[in-house]
């Protein structure tokens, strides 16, 4: 072993930190697995990813350096001193800088693109740079592709502009006009110089390293040795994981961004702190930050996520922003932050109609298993997945609606216990979901509040995005017979648990100012249906499928690493639904549907072909070459290109107002007009989808009058 190669000073936490993980993976997983020699020799590649997974930066001998340490990641997380993280850290950091300084030297010259050269994009097609020279020829070609994309993008909109192609609704119009010289020399020089100043502020950037992210790579690596969702996230993580999960923050209210060396204002959003107080603009440059009663602090070249956590603050505190505007002046807003609640984390409904000869039909979109995880308890204003989805079924319900369908598709899941209760407003009573932990222990989450939110017809939406908590409400009602599944094919396949650990409380009491561990992700229990089985790496199958417009992506547990096996325990007493439907008939009739409609089959053409093309890594950097197979590549994928939002609308779409939403500011105001924007659009997409239109005529099959 190499004692000699320079290494980081260990930071104060990371002892503590190291002890308490490698105690979580071995005694608390699910897998119930020691963390071993055998565990350190897998995870030892993965710590190469995590450290260089472009290859851009490592030479083999780099890599051949820190070999020695391949079987004693497991010793060093037990006796807490993590040698290889802070080795391998300190030997990134040099690579960045040398590497650094070879990109400003390319990038301050012309690039020649008649030499008939490629570039193998596809890192896990090529192996660790032999020396430098082979290294400093691979960033080379890399920064003359991103040169050529830029260049192609520029000709592209310059095309666009001679057509006098009007912008799609859905466009956001730049912040700054966007210039573009006429000649291609003018285009190859500024897509140089924009790569030159990007790339200086990533490189600023990545050298202000946080204190825990070396010790963060190397407990990553071992950690996904055990299953794809057992994860340490630092505090800043950890803060930003409540937010998703919760759908609030306590902040002023703006959606931030990276331009140059500065931190760009992208939108504002509705009924946030900006919003209200109207001074704050998109495409505001935010120049330095103050906290209330102390000097402003300088942000320029400050990553995105450190700027964040000095802009977010308590509710009621005063942040002051020192803002570039679009006209060059400067100016000073003080904002009284607020609690923001993220609009597209929430349910939303409306009722759909297909015509006369159709009745109204219920619908809800929920985008995740959403609740307050920060408090423990709830207040004025707090919303919850089921709460909400609560109003919108008893209110279709008044209605008198016989039907609703309840679109998971894209929801990655969340809280496990909104996914009980939300099948619980389907049913009477009884079990949802089963749990198995390390020691083989059976838990059962039941649904025990009598009666039901909706009566009548439900279709469940899924796709393979549809994951965990959706996978449990999905499985729970197609096993109850409460619902007809209808999707683009398996579920996601994420049959485990996990839990969120506090690592401060672990070493006991409260941490003192930027002490904080963070918490760990940690999979200790796998779930199965009422009927004995896994959803793990399985899914759920769709009672009724469709063209999957994903279908080129690989996803789902089943194209993940280290995932945990399927597997089948005994299944639970439960009483099924009675229902009117045939499952054989609707399936029958949705496929012959399906197998007419053109538009599907361009979508199914469409994704074949992306599948295909995408299994070419490698490309020529020569212009003309670049140009014509590019041109290629588009025209055929232009020739079967579904172009699903320039159809006429397949039935009417009536939002069903929030209660909970911004409250509209007056007519003309610009950030009302982007609120009305986001729901035309949501209201227009919805109304040309093929698939929720599919999912409309299953439930017409399902009177018994139909079929």
């Amino acid at each position: 072993m190499d004692d000699n190669l320079p290494e980081l000073p260990p930071d104060p936490r990371e002892a503590q930190l190291a002890k308490n993980i490698e105690r979580l993976l071995s005694k608390e997983h699910v897998r119930d697995q020691a963390v071993s020699d055998a565990v350190s020799k897998d995870a030892f590649p993965k710590y190469l990813e995590e450290l260089d997974g472009g290859k851009l930066f490592l030479l083999a001998s780099d890599v051949q350096a820190l070999t020695p340490y391949t079987d004693k990641m497991d010793d060093e997380l037990r006796e807490g001193d993590l040698v290889l993280a802070r080795k391998g850290a300190a030997m990134l950091k040099h690579r960045r800088d040398v590497v650094a300084k070879l990109v400003a030297e390319m990038l301050a010259k012309p690039f020649d693109f008649t030499v008939d050269e490629k570039i193998e994009s596809d890192p896990k097609k090529v192996q660790f740079a032999a020396t430098e020279g082979e290294l400093a020829d691979r960033w080379r070609k890399f920064l003359k592709m991103q040169a050529l994309e830029r260049i192609t993008q520029l000709e592209d909109t310059e095309q666009a502009r001679a057509k006098k192609t009007p912008p799609k609704k859905d466009e956001v119009a730049p912040v700054k006009p966007l210039v573009i010289p006429p000649t291609f020399a003018g285009k190859e020089e500024k897509a140089r110089t924009e790569l030159a100043t990007s790339y200086a502020v990533r490189f600023t950037r990545m050298a202000d390293m946080e204190p825990l992210e070396p010790a963060e790579k190397f407990i990553n690596a071992v950690a996904s040795i055990y299953d794809p969702h057992t994860l340490y996230m630092p505090p800043a993580e950890k803060e930003n994981f409540d937010i998703q999960i919760s759908g609030s923050l306590e902040g002023i209210g703006a959606a931030l961004g990276e331009e140059d060396h500065y931190i760009i204002v992208r939108d504002l959003i509705p009924g946030g702190a900006s919003w209200q107080q109207g001074k704050l603009e998109a495409g505001d440059l935010i120049l330095a930050v103050a906290q209330q009663g102390k000097d402003p602090v300088d942000v320029t070249d400050l990553p995105i996520d450190k700027v964040v956590k000095m802009v977010r603050g308590p509710k009621g505190t005063i942040v002051t922003l020192t803002v570039k505007k679009a006209d060059g002046h400067t100016e000073n807003i003080s904002i009284t932050r607020d609690v923001v609640r993220i609009e597209a984390s929430y349910a939303r409904g409306a009722v759909l109609d297909r015509g006369a000869k159709s009745d109204s039909v219920g619908y809800v979109y929920l985008p995740g298993f959403y609740g307050e995880t920060r408090s423990g308890t709830t207040g004025p204003g707090d919303r919850n997945a089921t709460g909400d989805v609560r109003k919108l079924l008893e209110k279709f319900q008044k209605q008198k609606l016989g039907s609703v369908i309840i679109d998971l598709r894209g929801n990655g899941g969340g809280l496990l216990g909104h996914a009980r209760d939300i099948t619980g407003l389907l049913i009477d009573t009884g079990p949802v979901v089963q749990t198995k932990s390390s020691d083989g222990e059976i838990g059962v989450l039941e649904d025990t509040d009598k009666g039901v939110a909706f009566s009548g017809d439900v279709v469940v939406m899924v796709d393979r995005f549809s994951a965990s908590a959706s996978e449990i409400l999905a499985g729970a009602l197609q096993d109850y017979k409460r619902a007809v599944i209808v999707g683009t094919g398996p579920t996601h396949g994420k049959g485990t648990v996990q839990t969120l650990v506090d690592l401060d409380r672990m070493r006991g009491g409260a941490p003192a100012k930027g002490e904080s561990m963070g918490v760990f992700k940690l999979t200790i229990e796998q779930y199965y249906r009422v009927n004995g089985d896994s959803t793990q790496w399985r899914g759920v199958v769709p009672d009724i499928v469709m063209p999957d417009p994903a279908s080129y992506v690989d996803s789902g547990e089943r194209s993940l690493e280290h995932t945990i096996p399927w597997s089948k325990v005994e299944p639970l007493k439960f009483k099924t639904v009675q229902h009117s439907w045939d499952m054989t008939a609707l399936t029958a009739a949705s496929a012959k549907r399906v197998t007419a409609e053109p538009v599907f089959g361009k979508v199914d053409a469409f994704a074949k072909l992306l599948k295909e093309q995408r299994k070419t890594t490698e490309f020529s950097l020569k212009r003309d070459v670049w140009q014509a197979e590019r041109k290629k590549d588009k025209e055929l994928l232009d020739t079967v290109r579904p172009k699903l939002d320039e159809g006429k609308p397949r039935f009417e779409v009536v939002p069903v107002e929030d209660p909970a939403a911004a409250a509209p500011k007056p007519a003309g105001d610009k950030q009302n007009d982007k609120v009305r924007g986001r729901l035309d659009k949501w209201q227009g997409d919805l109304a040309r989808d093929p698939w929720l239109e599919e999912a409309l005529r299953v439930i017409e099959d399902m009177k018994p009058s139909k079929i």
